[in-house]
């Protein structure tokens, strides 16, 4: 028994040594193999990492001679350049009048109200602290100073050079042509409501007399008309008045449509001595502000006019973005969460319509849509809208609504006029009034799922048209009023006149009206990559119409 037991106990030991040596076997052999397939791909990284390295040598060795020969580091490409840049000058009034201050420009405060004298004909400051007077800018702006208009470029065809132009660059210069303590500057306020309007009164006042210590600032209210109405007297403007108007939407001094009248703002102007107007409002406001800079420049006032473009629509030409859009875009948001939830929760087959703003063009309504990722149709004026067959929004939505339960649809206030036609009738400002695209767009949608589902469908329309556009502004367009008035003011001190002030390339610009109002309101691109994607998030049909041989698509700097 005992001999048996030593003999199960040695075989065991052996099986238990024999199935070592065959783990430790496979494990030298699984390691053999490892080690020559990593020695293969180490010989292959190593090579690939010399030749890199060899490449970022060379690249670095080249970009040390070409920043010790005063270039920029990177590849040359010889077949672009940009060999002409036009710029859009902006009219100055020393090429007139002479300049009424000599000192140079620095920044002020509280402190230093008093440095500049009050008599608008002495030349020179005067500080009561027998100091500089006030505090150096970090930048100057010098002359010729521009931003470039068309930041792409590509190399030229047709042999004809690549051309751009160039704008003004905004911002604080050396020199001034006002004395600012001599300064009556007048603020108003024309068309419709727009997030940001009382941010950017507030700062144009903060700026003229904290930075600049002017003499007096007047709004005037109730817009254009607010210069002749006596029943609107203007209101000095100061700081304390000023303070948390931001805080607010609409207009602190009131507006209006139309009521321009040139003959009574010239006699305004005179009266209260006006030698700084700053006009807030869209490209007809803008016509009216030029109209007066030609009216003072023929009669031989020295008096600055500037406009800072204000439109709920963002349809004024070639700047970025116009105030208060953001914020029209964010209020949006809201009402496009009510239809959804409308639209979702109502059944059956529930359908929510929002209406925003958007008269010609439909800025608002794309931002919105694809901001929100919850929209299932967004219809615009610049895209026809095709109702039915294989293009149609109808039977799109019905498959939409066949897929998850409900749609959700946004369309601007100017769409569908190829269906409901052009209205004849213009308001104040002559704007043509609008037909009923919503209220339409719902009753073709009920018609349409009557006709073609028994359940028929639940429509919910939602219109908040005056919500977006009377909110205050958010963070975004705060920041960003700010730097319109503060380089308005910087603009019409140093003598410019007869421009606007806007966002050009992410850079503060100062752009000639004409130029502005030329090709204003803008559109939106049919053909463009904001339309585009739009289609890749809503996946409806692409209604626009093909491009004509030799046509060129429209350019907005909006979202490239």
């Amino acid at each position: 028994m005992r001999l048996k037991m030593d003999n199960l106990k040695s075989a065991n030991k052996n099986l238990a040594v024999t199935a070592a040596a065959c783990a430790t076997t496979a494990l030298l052999t699984y390691a053999i193999c490892s080690i020559r397939s990593s020695n293969e791909e180490t010989d292959e990284q190593r090579e690939r990492s010399t030749m890199a390295a060899k490449r970022s040598a060379a690249q670095s060795l080249s970009d040390k001679i070409q920043v010790l020969s005063g270039k920029p580091k990177g590849t040359l490409l010889n077949d672009l350049s940009l060999q002409e840049i036009y710029l859009w000058e902006v009219e100055h009034l020393g090429a007139h009048f002479k300049s009424e201050f000599s000192g140079l420009n620095k920044m002020k405060n509280q402190s230093v109200y008093s440095e500049y004298t009050s008599e608008p004909s002495s030349p020179v400051a005067v500080s009561v602290r027998g100091g500089d007077g006030g505090s150096d800018y970090n930048k100057l702006i010098s002359n010729h100073e521009v931003i470039i208009a068309d930041i792409k470029q590509k190399p030229a065809e047709g042999g004809q050079p690549n051309r751009t132009r160039a704008y003004v660059r905004a911002g604080p210069r050396k020199h001034l042509h006002f004395n600012p303590g001599g300064v009556t500057a007048a603020i108003v306020t024309c068309g419709g409501l727009c997030p940001g309007l009382n941010n950017v009164i507030r700062e144009l006042t903060n700026t003229l007399i904290h930075l600049y210590g002017c003499k007096k600032v007047l709004g005037i209210r109730g817009g254009y008309a607010g210069f002749y109405t006596d029943a609107w007297q203007p209101m000095e403007l100061t700081p304390e008045i000023v303070n948390n108007i931001h805080h607010e939407g609409g207009t602190f001094l009131g507006s209006s449509r139309g009521g321009f009248e040139i003959d009574k703002t010239i006699a305004f102007l005179k009266k209260h001595k006006i030698n700084q107007l700053y006009v807030i409002g869209g490209d007809g406001t803008h016509r009216g502000a030029f109209r007066i800079h030609e009216e003072c420049m023929k009669l031989k006032m020295n008096v600055g006019v500037c406009g800072i473009p204000k439109t709920i629509d963002n349809d004024v030409d070639h700047i970025d973005r116009s105030f208060g859009f953001s914020s029209a875009v964010q209020a949006a948001q809201s009402a496009i969460r009510t239809a959804k939830t409308e639209a979702s929760c109502n059944l059956p087959n529930g359908i929510g319509i929002v209406k925003l703003m958007g008269r010609s063009a439909g800025f608002v309504a794309v931002h919105a849509a694809m901001s929100s990722g919850d929209v299932d149709l967004c219809l615009v004026p610049e895209i026809p809208i095709v109702l039915e067959g294989e293009k149609g929004c109808l039977p799109f939505l019905k498959k939409r609504v066949k897929e998850q339960g409900f749609a959700v649809v946004v369309v601007a206030e100017g769409a569908g006029e190829e269906l409901l036609g052009e209205s004849t009738e213009v308001d104040a400002s002559g704007n043509k009034k609008l037909p009923a695209i919503g209220e339409f767009l719902k009753s073709k949608i009920n018609e349409y799922f009557s006709k073609h589902d028994p359940q028929g469908a639940t429509v919910k329309y939602v219109d908040p048209s005056y919500i977006i556009r009377s909110c205050p502004a958010n963070a975004a367009d705060s920041l960003y009023c700010m730097q319109l008035a503060q380089n308005a003011v910087h603009g019409l001190m140093a003598g410019y006149t007869g421009f606007s002030v806007g966002l050009c390339n992410n850079r503060m610009v100062l752009l000639p009206i004409p130029y502005l109002v030329e090709t204003s309101p803008r559109h939106m691109d049919a053909h463009g990559r904001t339309w585009e994607r739009v289609l890749s998030i809503t996946r409806q049909p692409n209604t626009a119409k093909p491009m004509q041989p030799g046509e060129k698509a429209s350019y907005a700097p909006m979202l490239r």
